[in-house]
């Protein structure tokens, strides 16, 4: 592999850019109108031109991103995450292009992204799975019957979904009516699939995932696990590695039941097996990502591996035992997500950046996709990156992004820094006290307090 095409933009294009400089690769980025003069575009060695601002006409069009490969030489498609990076289709045609997919094999793609196949997957395979059933319909009867299998309170979710999109909480056979019929239209309209199921609600839990790796030898690892509990819609703001607060008991049965889900898939290159952990540490799969995830670097961070490079190296063949950890390995790391958003709703806040800076120290990493000048489009992820800490200590780490932060000045759009700062700052998080739910029940202890 000489020339890699990455079908992505924004940070994680930039970040595999990086790695693509390390090893002497060759790096073309695509790029739709939006994003002309985008830190990637300027980034990477070559750049092709694949359409429109809107997702549609350009990173999620398949020809386009082929064409591209085809006329820039490349060898090798690396889809980043989100977009297309977890559509088999698409890996079924890189494949059929010739070119190598950097990623796991476009049919364990597709069992992944069908949430309750992905259950039956993993009831085959011995892991854990929260108590669900598939609804049949949305119509009164099937959905009374189906609530009466699970028992309330549920999680009405769909069944083609992914990122916190089309969940939804019910407590009871009213809400479960009502919620129905909007969840399928959601999932129809992001999924392209209506088709719905429930879970049990799993009470107090925390969003445990395992980072694995597998060779076209069969071989499999876990090597590492992350916190990603503090979530806001669905949607991750901060992750941390290790896990605060897991008995070893614990970690070694998420490792364990992350492996024997990667083995019974014969999974290959890098992926993430998703898991809730309740108030008495059970453990449930949750889901598999297929893909490299968002907060990769915390993983990175605390075992010393490019994860980048060790995608690259087992798409050419290489062995798991042939892979180096060519970083320092630190005790712990914390990572935030920057998004260009109103702090107190969430809303997407786009715009020209006028100003951005963020301090310089030796034990921060930054991972981002924009400088003073770039222009965040309302077109796709408010996420402008993300900010890594690494420290010898859960109580350093979060000492060391404060500070970041509070040093940290951007102007022309609305961040999340504020959000971020406070939730740093909060005492159950600084004592690893922390579920999914933790920001929910901030604002709702906020609301309490201001009557």
């Amino acid at each position: 592999m000489h020339t890699l095409l990455i079908a992505n933009r924004g940070e994680i294009a930039c970040r595999i850019i990086r790695t693509c400089r390390e090893l002497g690769i060759t790096s073309v980025a695509v790029y739709s109108d939006a994003d002309e003069q985008s830190q990637h575009v300027k980034l990477a060695d070559r750049a092709c031109h694949i359409g429109g601002s809107r997702v549609h006409e350009s990173y999620l069009n398949i020809e386009h991103i082929l064409q591209a490969a085809k006329d820039s030489g490349a060898q090798a498609v690396h889809p980043g995450y989100g977009l297309l990076s977890e559509n088999a289709a698409f890996a079924e045609r890189v494949e059929a292009e010739g070119l190598l997919f950097i990623g796991p094999q476009p049919d364990v793609i597709a069992q992944m992204g069908d949430k309750i196949q992905a259950r039956n997957v993993m009831k085959e395979a011995g892991v854990p799975v929260v108590p669900g059933r598939e609804l049949a319909s949305i119509e009164e009867a099937d959905l009374n019957e189906a609530a009466a299998a699970v028992s309330f309170p549920l999680m009405l979710k769909a069944a083609a979904g992914g990122g916190g999109i089309g969940m939804q909480r019910v407590d009871n056979e009213t809400e479960l009516l009502k919620a129905a019929a909007s969840v399928a239209k959601k999932a129809e309209t992001f999924f392209a699939s209506s088709l719905l199921y429930l879970e049990k609600y799993v009470e107090e839990p925390r969003h445990i995932e395992a980072q694995i790796f597998g060779d076209d030898r069969g071989s499999m690892s876990c090597i590492g696990l992350r916190d990603c509990s503090v979530q806001r819609r669905h949607q991750k703001v901060i992750e941390e590695a290790p896990p605060p607060g897991l008995s070893k008991q614990t970690e070694e049965a998420l490792q364990t039941a992350a492996v024997r889900a990667a083995s019974h898939l014969q999974y290959k290159n890098a992926g993430t097996v998703e898991f809730l952990v309740d108030k008495e540490e059970n453990i449930y799969f949750l889901e598999m990502n297929t893909r490299l995830q968002v907060e990769h670097p915390v993983t990175e961070e605390t075992t010393g591996a490019d994860l980048v490079a060790w995608q690259l190296a087992v798409a050419e063949g290489k062995r798991l035992d042939e892979l180096q950890y060519t970083q320092p390995a630190h005790a712990y790391a914390l990572e935030v997500r920057l998004y260009a958003e109103d702090p107190k709703t969430f809303f997407p806040s786009p715009g020209t950046i006028t100003e951005w800076e963020i301090p310089d120290f030796p034990f921060l990493r930054c991972d981002v996709g924009f400088t003073n000048g770039d222009t965040i489009t309302p077109f796709y992820d408010p996420m402008a990156g993300k900010l890594i800490v690494h420290a010898e200590s859960r109580e350093q780490g979060i000492s060391r992004m404060i500070q970041v932060l509070e040093r940290t000045s951007i102007s022309g759009i609305k961040t999340n820094v504020p959000l971020l700062l406070d939730i740093l700052q909060d005492s159950a998080f600084q004592q690893g006290k922390v579920t999914t739910h933790f920001l929910t029940d901030k604002k709702e202890e906020e609301a309490a307090w201001k009557k």
